[in-house]
């Protein structure tokens, strides 16, 4: 459609009489003849625009303004300077005149209007550096490039910031730019000599630019973003700005590199540069300590403006002043800062983009960023309005009668009253939605608790408060995080816990300003305090996992493996590019989880059924993600090996799906190659040897030390012939193995097998071979036999050590599992289970219940003791919050009961398991 045909609405002519005169001058506008009247009426520079454009403009009108602005954008092409120059300021009058009908009469929307300025920009920019770099690079003057390099400016860059970077340039804006040059292209001496030709073309592009001639400017613009521009060129290495940012890179900085979009000239060094920056501006974990730099950063804009005045609407600062376009941009990108680590989907450059990515990921209700984002196209075509009068740069609102009753026209208000009272509300409303995160009035101050002094003495020299900010927030803290604990069961227990864990942190500001913006923590924090000794030290070690409470989905149902698997591979692709990067994002992102499922057992949202459930499916997650990682990595150097591969097969604890928070893994490999198969990579390996190593850095990925931490520890001493087998197995040696030589401890090991992760023919096979063996046949008198012999050296090689423990010696948790795998192994049961086991045959109705009893109780010992310990539930090593939480899962009613509880259902399994493995005669 044609712009006539498209216009809408049209703003009533301020002048009626320049009005007249200016259509006079202009072909016959036909249907736009209002809207034209009414913008020359109320803008003597869009007047003038018409009048000299005249032509062009008549045949702008009849034709989709969409066209037009590609038409002028592909006329622009890099030449002489002087041609460039006026070619460069023809296409400026001519798209702002567009760009202006087009806003006026209701054609485009906002982001058309400022897509199409910055498009202009971007390619002004790009004709204006390749005008004056195509004579030095003709005559050979940048050492190594030539005419080829002009299309990347060889290897300039420039990034745009602010409005332009978001594609959100207004209508008099200047740009803001920085200029970078990839000095990977120089060596030595030529970098000096590239430097300088750079910094002179840069200069006089700009210049080109922003010269004011007979036929106007194309964009003023501004370098002074770039690292410290007081003493650095206009045109700087990639590689110094990196290095400023990794180490002197500061909070305002971070906050305009998330605008900052490649836009001209060498457009790949520009990405390369952003990404490889990015640890900078985004931050790994949740940063609410940038909350407190935020709000200085607009303190002192506001000092320095003058601008913080919401009683006043005659000049008015539309950008800076309360309730105006900057507190949404920051709200927006202070929210974006805080969380645009942990959340890739934030990373936008776009106001209205980020607030609908905010809502989208839960960050801010949906529906204040709707109202947000509709505010900010209000205050944006009002700032346009203001600047289309003049092409003046500004953002002030009119200082009298006269300028208010132009602005109401321009608007297409009923007057001035209604367009000022519609200004005062949506200045008030902006202010209250952004008021949670922008600068806040001080709060009075808090009552000083009684201990606050002692305390604050005694903590002085921490590690976590070495800094005068973390002490700062942790004085405006202390108030209400004691009161808190006070509303503990035993609050000097807790506060001491607490304590122990400040006193291991090895910094306080991060940790300090999540508390205080997230109040709730601090609770959270008590409870651990008061119950867990060993999960408040994993936090003392691990203090991020916090930010996954933040997260949102904290409290949520449990996904399940295969959404924690398909979550875990996205943060990989996402957040991770070399193998040491996804070993080290794969441990942050279990510690979050592990840490979840701790805490809802500690709470009392799941029992320990589930939580054995979700540890389980964490750690398959894991491996299931993990495995090809490794294997690929591992390819890179021994390429692969004919035939079908490998599977990963839990054992133990992990195959039956009852895993702990301290679980390790029990695993074996088995591998399916052809015997003479030889790898085809770079270094090839035997098939046995290839699958041997392959293994020991499956385990290494899974059990080294790193920067994160670990993940788990591994145990393969289940696999045939245990220390001294192989540490990968051969399928059909496997086969043999277990047919033919394998004891009956592996036999029962094989009821509790399931593979986790590998090659799923493969998988299959080892399935149907495992529930052969077990519906195969055994003699049950061995089976009892042995299981007598096991059960004895267990008993001299790993005796119960207090009346805690209820893993070992007769009666505890591992003498009722190995007689429910015999079971298993003698009545043919191929569920792993140890309930279904116990069912299964071979006992009676009543023995079974018993013991599975006896077995769900000891699960939930075990769970509560790795949870609150690391081992045993002893109380004498818990607080009070861990002996409330014994008890609440146990359903006792004291600390005595319940040790007398333990010692009968020990004593009561013994008898059972004693009598059924001697009822089988050998």
């Amino acid at each position: 459609m044609t712009l006539t045909d498209l216009i809408r609405q049209h703003p009533r002519p301020h002048e009626p009489g320049r009005a007249a005169d200016t259509l006079a001058k202009l072909p016959d506008p036909g249907a736009a003849r209002n809207l034209l009247e009414g913008v020359a009426g109320c803008s003597p520079y869009l007047a003038g625009l018409m009048l000299r454009e005249a032509e062009w403009l008549e045949a702008a009108l009849a034709q989709d303004p969409a066209e037009s602005l590609a038409a002028e954008l592909a006329q622009l092409q890099p030449g002489p300077v002087k041609e460039a120059a006026a070619d460069l300021r023809r296409a400026k009058r001519r798209i702002a005149l567009l760009a202006a009908l087009a806003d006026c009469g209701g054609v485009w929307s906002l982001a058309e209007v400022t897509g199409a300025l910055t498009r202009l920009s971007d390619r002004a920019v790009d004709v204006a550096l390749q005008s004056v770099l195509a004579p030095v690079l003709r005559a050979g003057k940048i050492p190594g490039q030539g005419e080829d390099d002009l299309a990347t400016c060889a290897g300039l860059t420039v990034l745009s910031m602010g409005k332009t970077g978001a594609r959100e340039l207004n209508y008099s804006s200047d740009i803001d730019l920085i200029v970078l040059f990839d000095d990977d292209r120089f060596e030595g001496a030529d970098l000096g000599e590239a430097r300088m030709h750079f910094v002179r073309a840069v200069r006089k592009a700009m210049a080109l630019l922003s010269d004011i001639t007979g036929d106007g400017y194309v964009f003023r613009t501004d370098l002074r973003l770039r690292p410290d521009p007081s003493a650095t060129p206009v045109a700087m290495s990639i590689s110094a700005a990196e290095r400023y940012y990794e180490s002197l890179g500061r909070t305002w900085e971070r906050a305009a590199f998330i605008k900052a979009r490649p836009s001209s000239g060498d457009i790949a060094a520009g990405r390369r540069f952003l990404k490889e920056i990015r640890p900078f501006i985004w931050r790994r974990h949740l940063d609410f300590a940038t909350i407190e730099e935020t709000q200085d950063m607009q303190a002192k804009i506001r000092a320095q403006k003058n601008t913080w005045d919401d009683t006043r609407l005659d000049g008015r600062n539309l950008k800076l002043g309360p309730g105006g376009i900057r507190e949404i941009e920051f709200f927006t990108q202070t929210r974006q800062m805080i969380a645009g680590g942990r959340d890739p989907s934030l990373r936008v450059r776009g106001t209205c983009e980020g607030l609908a990515r905010l809502a989208a990921g839960g960050w801010i209700p949906p529906a204040e960023a709707e109202e947000l984002t509709g505010h900010y196209a209000l205050l944006r075509s009002w700032e346009h309005r203001a600047q289309m009068v003049q092409d003046a740069q500004t953002h002030a609102l009119p200082k009298d009668a006269d300028g208010w009753a132009r602005m109401a026209d321009f608007l297409g208000a009923p007057d001035a009253a209604a367009l000022q009272a519609q200004m005062r509300g949506t200045f008030a409303r902006v202010q209250e939605l952004t008021a949670p995160l922008m600068l806040q009035k001080p709060a009075q101050p808090r009552a000083e608790h009684p201990q606050a002094a002692e305390i604050t003495a005694r903590w002085h020299g921490f590690a976590a408060l070495r800094s005068d900010r973390a002490r700062a927030i942790l004085a405006r803290l202390l108030p209400d995080l004691l009161s808190r604990f006070d509303r503990a069961a035993k609050p000097e227990e807790a506060l001491l816990q607490f304590e122990r864990f400040l006193s291991r942190l090895p910094a306080g500001v991060q940790v300090f300003s999540l508390f205080e913006a997230n109040p709730h923590l601090i609770d959270l924090m008590v409870d651990i305090a008061s119950s867990s000794p060993m999960l408040a030290e994993y936090l003392s070690r691990h203090p991020q996992v916090l930010d996954a409470v933040i997260g949102g989905s904290f409290f949520a149902p449990w996904p399940g493996r295969g959404a924690l698997a398909a979550e875990l591979s996205e943060a990989l692709d996402h957040d991770a590019e070399d193998y040491e990067q996804k070993l080290d994002a794969t441990r942050r992102w279990h510690k979050e989880w592990r840490f979840r499922i701790g805490v809802h057992l500690l709470r009392g949202l799941v029992d320990a059924h589930e939580a054995a459930g979700q540890y389980s499916d964490l750690a398959e997650a894991v491996l299931e993600v993990l495995s090809p990682i490794v294997v690929a990595q591992f390819a890179e150097k021994h390429g692969s090996v004919p035939g079908r591969g490998a599977a990963v097969v839990g054992m133990g604890s992990l195959g039956a799906r009852n895993l702990a928070t301290t679980s390790d893994l029990d695993l074996i490999v088995i591998y399916d190659a052809p015997g003479e198969a030889v790898s085809d990579g770079r270094r090839p390996l035997d098939a046995r040897t290839y699958y041997a190593r392959l293994t020991k850095a499956f385990v290494t990925a899974l059990s080294a030390q790193m920067s994160e931490g670990t993940l788990y520890e591994v145990d393969m001493r289940l696999r045939p012939s245990g220390r001294q087998g192989p540490v990968a197995t051969g399928w059909s040696a496997f086969r043999s193995y277990q047919e033919t030589e394998a004891w009956t401890w592996e036999h029962l090991a094989l009821t509790r097998a399931r593979v986790i992760a590998g090659a799923p023919e493969l998988a299959a096979d080892i399935e149907a071979f495992r529930c052969a063996i077990i519906t195969g046949g055994c003699d049950p008198s061995k089976v009892m036999a042995d299981l007598r012999e096991m059960r004895e050296r267990l008993r001299t090689g790993k005796p119960r050590k207090g009346p805690w423990d209820t893993e070992n010696g007769p009666g505890g948790r591992q003498d009722i599992e190995l007689l429910a795998q015999a079971c298993a192994l003698i009545s043919g049961c191929t569920a792993r289970d140890p309930e279904a086991q116990l069912r299964s045959g071979g006992l009676t109705s009543g023995f079974a219940g018993e013991l599975i009893g006896h077995l769900r109780f000891f699960a939930v010992l075990k769970q509560a003791g790795r949870l609150l310990t690391g081992g045993r539930p002893d109380p004498a090593h818990l607080g009070q919050g861990g002996r409330d939480m014994l008890l609440r899962d146990t359903g006792m009613p004291d600390i005595s009961s319940l040790e007398a509880r333990i010692a009968e259902a020990l004593a009561q399994s013994a008898r059972i398991v004693d009598s059924v493995v001697h009822s089988c005669p050998d």
